[in-house]
C-alpha cells in the first residue's frame, strides 16, 4: 500500500502491530529544501512547543486528529448519520459540531464523506512501513545526493521509532537529516545524533522569557543541545522563523547570529525563514483559533535588512533556506 493510499485507509488496530510503531502525519516526496540533494521527508507527529505561528497545528498532539474541511463540505449530513459516537451536529443557528472528545478515530465519516471533507490525520507505521515508502525514490537521493529527512511536529518526541528509523536508513546507506526544536532531553538526543548526518534546526527567540511566551517554553535545552550537536561534530542548518512583531527585532537577530557564529565550523548556514500564512486555514479545520490572525508578513525591505544584520557574524546567511 503506497502512501497515498494509506492516508485514506486509516485503521486503529495499526497501533497494536507486533512491530515497534510510529504516528506519521505525513510523507513528501521529491523535497529541495530540507537538507541536501533531494529527499523524502517523514513527518511524526506530537511536539513539545506550542509555537504561535504554528504552520501544522495538526502535527502538535501526538495521538491522531479528526480534521474537517469547511470549504468542501457539501452539506449532505453523512458524516451525522454514519458517526456511532455522535460526533457531529447542526446547533440551533446552522452551524457545524464537532465533539472531538468523543471521536473514536474510527474512519466512517471519512469512508462516508462523498466531497472529501474528512480526514484523519495521523498514521500509525512501522519501519517497514516508512522504509518502504523511502526506497521509492533510492534513485534520486543517490544522482543527486539527497536521502531521508524527519520532520514533525518534533521527530525526537518518537525518540525510539525515530532512532529506528535513522538506524534502518543508514544500514541501507541513505543519508539522514531530522529537523528538530531540539527540546528534548540531552542524553537521547546525542543518542539520535549518533545516526543523524545533517540537524536542521529553529532558533525561536534568543531571550529565554520571550521564548517561554512564544512557543510555551524556555529555550536553555534548545541552546544547551545545539551546542552539543556542533561539538559532537554534527553539520548544522540553523534557522529563524521570522515572525512579525514576535522575533523580529534587530536585536534578536543580532543575538541569533553572534550564537550560531560562536558554533564554529559546522554551521553550513543561517537561514531566515519569511512569515507567512499558509497554515492558517488548518487551525479552523481543527477547531482551533490562530494565534496570530491579522499579521501581515514582514516587507521585503525588513527581511533583506535582518539578512545584512545577521551576515555582520555568519559568513553564509540565506533568506527562505
Amino acid at each position: 500500500m503506497t502512501w497515498k493510499e494509506r492516508q485514506h485507509s486509516f485503521r486503529l488496530s495499526d497501533r497494536y502491530n507486533a512491530a515497534l510503531t510510529g504516528t506519521v502525519f505525513d510523507i513528501q516526496r521529491f523535497s529541495v529544501h530540507d537538507g541536501n540533494g533531494i529527499r523524502t521527508l517523514v513527518f511524526l507527529k506530537g511536539c513539545p512547543l506550542h509555537c504561535m505561528w504554528c504552520q501544522n497545528p495538526e502535527s502538535m498532539s501526538p495521538k491522531p486528529e479528526l480534521m474537517r474541511l469547511p470549504h468542501l463540505c457539501i452539506g449532505c449530513g453523512k458524516c451525522i448519520e454514519k458517526c456511532p459516537e455522535n460526533v457531529f451536529s447542526i446547533d440551533s443557528e446552522g452551524a457545524f459540531i464537532v465533539e472531538r472528545d468523543k471521536c473514536t478515530y474510527c474512519g466512517e465519516c471519512v469512508a462516508h464523506c462523498y466531497a472529501g471533507a474528512m480526514t484523519i490525520v495521523g498514521r500509525y507505521m512501522t519501519v517497514d512501513d516508512v522504509m518502504e515508502e523511502v526506497e521509492r525514490d533510492r534513485h534520486f537521493y543517490e544522482t543527486s545526493g539527497g536521502g531521508v529527512t524527519f520532520s514533525g511536529g518534533e521527530p525526537t518526541m518518537q525518540a525510539e521509532f525515530l532512532l529506528e528509523c535513522l538506524c534502518e536508513a543508514h544500514r541501507r546507506g541513505l543519508h539522514t537529516a531530522i529537523e528538530t526544536c531540539a527540546m528534548v532531553r540531552s542524553d537521547v538526543f546525542e543518542r539520535i545524533l549518533e545516526h543523524t548526518d545533517l540537524v536542521l534546526t529553529d532558533i525561536k527567540h534568543m531571550d529565554s522569557a520571550q521564548h517561554k511566551r512564544l512557543t510555551g517554553a524556555s529555550n536553555e535545552l534548545v541552546l544547551r543541545n545545539i551546542s552539543n550537536a556542533a561539538a559532537m561534530g554534527k553539520k548544522l542548518r540553523i534557522r529563524v522563523p521570522l515572525i512579525p512583531g514576535c522575533n523580529d527585532s534587530v536585536e534578536n537577530i543580532e543575538a541569533t547570529a553572534k550564537f550560531v557564529s560562536s558554533l564554529g565550523s559546522n554551521v553550513e548556514s543561517l537561514d531566515i525563514l519569511p512569515y507567512h500564512r499558509l497554515g492558517e486555514p488548518k487551525w479552523e479545520q481543527l477547531d482551533r483559533t490562530y494565534p496570530l490572525h491579522g499579521i501581515e508578513p514582514n516587507a521585503k525591505e525588513t527581511v533583506l535588512a535582518m539578512h545584512e544584520v545577521a551576515q555582520k557574524y555568519v559568513e553564509s546567511v540565506t533568506i527562505g533556506g
